[in-house]
């Protein structure tokens, strides 16, 4: 089972979104098995992300350059545009 963060700068509003997006995809994929979600704010995550406690970090927000490898950019989700390059991400990740 993967751990993934969708992460944003307070932990609520985009990331909740992104979320919703995500759990709706994994489904269609027949992926919801294989994933755990957290959300989170990226000012709570960063130490985690750095001792690679998740498999998958999706962020809607600006990261420290720390962090930025492990991190792909959800923005995609909130607009639509390049969604797919998103979720081809994550899909990657998932099946590593």
């Amino acid at each position: 089972m993967k751990k993934m963060l969708i992460m944003c700068g307070a932990g609520h509003a985009t990331s909740t979104v992104v979320r919703a997006k995500m759990e709706d995809w994994l489904k269609t994929q027949g992926l919801e098995n294989q994933v755990t979600i957290k959300q989170s704010a990226v000012g709570d995550e960063i130490d985690n992300i750095e001792n690679n406690r998740y498999d998958i970090v999706v962020s809607t927000t600006v990261v420290p350059n720390n962090i930025k490898p492990k991190v792909i950019n959800g923005v995609a989700l909130l607009t639509g545009i390049g969604a797919d390059k998103v979720y081809n991400e994550v899909k990657k990740e998932i099946e590593e």
